[in-house]
C-alpha cells in the first residue's frame, strides 16, 4: 500500500443535521494530514469522485455507486447502525466495513436520562403548567431504587448504564455474551431471555441494532410482559419496535408511556395517532446529534485508517465486515 489512500465523504452527509461535513472534514485533516480526502457536495461529484475512492465515508451507498467503484476497499459509516446498507452486497464486493459505534454514546445516555427525568419528575406537566400559566403543586417521583431494563448494551446501552446506576437505579440487561462484567449493570441475560428482563424494567431501553433478529422485537406480546407502569425508550431504530402495537399500548393504558426518538417512517407522518398521545414524548431522531460528534466520528475514522494503512486489518475499530 502506498502511504496515502484517497477518501471520499459521500454527498449525502451535507443533507444532515447532525454532523455538519464541514467540520467533518476538518476533523479528519487535523488528524490526518496525508489523507487525499474529496468532499462530495451533490450526487453526480459523489459518483465521478468515487471512481478513484479506496475509502467512503457515508451510511448510504446504492449499487449503481457502488458499480461506478474501480478501488474502493473500505467504507467507514457515518452512524452506529449499518441497516442502511446492503451487507450482502458488500460481502460480495468484498468491501471492509466498520461503524461509528461509540460517538454518539454520551448524548444519547445524556438524552435518555433526560427521557426518565422528565417522566419520573413530570416534567412535562411543570412545562404545560407554565404555558397555560396554572400554579398546581404535584408531587414526582424518583428514579433511584426504580429498574432500568436495557435491550442491547452497546456503547449506547453502556454508557446509559454508567448513568442509571450513578442515580441509584438497578440495571438489567440483554446480550449475547453473558459472561461479561459491565460497569453499572446489575444482571445480564441471554437474548432468548427476554422476558427476564421485561418483567422487572420500570423503564425500558431499546438501544440494539436493526437486524432481521430484532425487527419487530418489541411487539403486543413483548408490550404486555412489561409491568402496566412502565416506561418505554426508544434510540435504537423505529422498526425495532412494532409501532402499531405501541400504540394499541398507550391508548389502552398497557403501558405507562413511551419515548421515542425513532419511528418506523421519518419524518413522523401527521396523522400518526403517537403526536395525539399524551403519555408520549416524541424527539425528531436527534438524541446522537452533539456539537462533538464531529470530533468524535472523525477520531473513529482516524485510528481506523492508521490500522488500514498499516494492513492491520484486526485493529479497525467497529469492524461489521
Amino acid at each position: 500500500m502506498t502511504d496515502s489512500h484517497n477518501a471520499l465523504v459521500h454527498h449525502s452527509i451535507w443533507g444532515t443535521h447532525w454532523i455538519p461535513a464541514g467540520d467533518l472534514e476538518a476533523a479528519i485533516t487535523e488528524r490526518l494530514p496525508e489523507v487525499q480526502l474529496d468532499v462530495a457536495r451533490t450526487p453526480s461529484e459523489s459518483a465521478t469522485l468515487i471512481e478513484d475512492a479506496e475509502i467512503l465515508l457515508s451510511s448510504f451507498a446504492e449499487p449503481s455507486l457502488l458499480d461506478r467503484a474501480k478501488n474502493l476497499e473500505w467504507i467507514q459509516a457515518m452512524s452506529a447502525g449499518v441497516d442502511t446498507l446492503d451487507l450482502d452486497d458488500l460481502r460480495t464486493r468484498d468491501v471492509l466495513l466498520t461503524s461509528a459505534a461509540g460517538a454518539h454514546a454520551q448524548p444519547i445516555a445524556e438524552q435518555t436520562l433526560g427521557y426518565m427525568l422528565t417522566f419520573e419528575r413530570r416534567l412535562d406537566d411543570a412545562i404545560e403548567m407554565r404555558r397555560s400559566g396554572s400554579w398546581e403543586r404535584f408531587t414526582g417521583g424518583e428514579l433511584a431504587g426504580k429498574t432500568l431494563g436495557i435491550v442491547g448494551l452497546g456503547e449506547i446501552g453502556r454508557r446509559t448504564a454508567t448513568f442509571a446506576d450513578a442515580i441509584g437505579m438497578d440495571v438489567v440487561g440483554s446480550k449475547r455474551d453473558t459472561d461479561v462484567e459491565i460497569p453499572g449493570v446489575d444482571r445480564i441475560h441471554p437474548p432468548d431471555e427476554l422476558e427476564s428482563v421485561l418483567v422487572e424494567s420500570d423503564y425500558l431501553l431499546v438501544a440494539c441494532p436493526l437486524t432481521e433478529e430484532t425487527r419487530g422485537l418489541i411487539g403486543r406480546i413483548e408490550l404486555g410482559v412489561l409491568p402496566d407502569h412502565a416506561v418505554l425508550l426508544n434510540v435504537a431504530r423505529g422498526e425495532v419496535v412494532e409501532q402499531d402495537a405501541l400504540v394499541s399500548a398507550l391508548q389502552w393504558g398497557v403501558i405507562r408511556g413511551a419515548a421515542l426518538d425513532v419511528f418506523a417512517q421519518e419524518p413522523l407522518p401527521a396523522d400518526s395517532p403517537l403526536w395525539d398521545l399524551s403519555n408520549v414524548l416524541l424527539t425528531p431522531h436527534n438524541a446522537g446529534v452533539s456539537p462533538q460528534l464531529p470530533d468524535r466520528t472523525a477520531e473513529i475514522f482516524a485510528d481506523n485508517y492508521e490500522a488500514y494503512a498499516a494492513g492491520d486489518l484486526d485493529a479497525l475499530r467497529n469492524r461489521v465486515l
